[in-house]
């Protein structure tokens, strides 16, 4: 993938450049912050959605970025038993600040994809119980 130069800004001493990468991670950094997100998705090959862990941070993250706003969509795995509006609310408010503070980007959009859901949660409880 190539290294997009999504915002520059000339200063008296020279310029600052912010790769799209940059924001991508930011935003998942972001997005697996929140409790309920169980990880990143890559998206649906084959039917199945890939879990990615924080090592694939930019993973599961699209942004479409001009001078000064940017769009971002998340694709997330969620647990089993949370409650999707309020994953998804709390992810976008937490993608745009982080974006915005970090990035100086006015974050116009957060588009919230959940992927899937992961019962592994629910199975330790499940064990617990039972003892």
């Amino acid at each position: 993938m190539e290294d997009i130069v999504v915002k520059q800004e000339q200063t008296s001493i020279g310029s600052i450049r912010i790769a799209d990468e940059v924001v991508r991670i930011i935003a998942g950094l972001a997005a697996t912050e929140v409790q309920g997100v169980t990880g990143m998705s890559g998206g649906l090959a084959g039917g199945i959605a890939e879990i990615l862990g924080r090592k694939n941070l930019s993973k599961g993250v699209k942004v479409e970025v001009g001078e000064k706003e940017a769009a971002v969509d998340i694709y997330v795995i969620v647990d089993y038993g949370a409650k999707i509006p309020d994953i998804a609310s709390q992810i976008q408010q937490k993608v745009r600040k982080a974006v915005n503070d970090m990035t100086g980007l006015n974050v116009k959009v957060v588009n919230i994809h959940i992927q899937g859901v992961s019962f592994s949660g629910s199975d330790k409880e499940d064990e617990q119980r039972t003892k």
